[in-house]
């Protein structure tokens, strides 16, 4: 769990130093996130941007634990 918690402390790190360039990319603004803006009123549902952050979250543990 210690070693779990350290690797992922330094991948935070990591992306937040390189924040600059990560952000250009074109996660949350995927084709079917859901955006909805009416008076007074908006919604946004990253759902497309959701499922391509679990599949290669899944992909990485799956490698990890191999």
């Amino acid at each position: 769990m210690q070693r779990l918690l350290l690797i992922l402390g330094c991948l935070f790190l990591a992306a937040a130093a390189a924040w600059p360039w990560l952000k250009r990319l074109p996660f949350g603004r995927l084709p079917g996130d859901v955006h909805i803006v009416r008076d007074g009123f908006s919604f946004y549902f990253p759902i497309t941007t959701c499922i391509l952050v679990s599949l290669l979250l899944s992909v990485l543990v799956w490698l990890l634990r191999r």
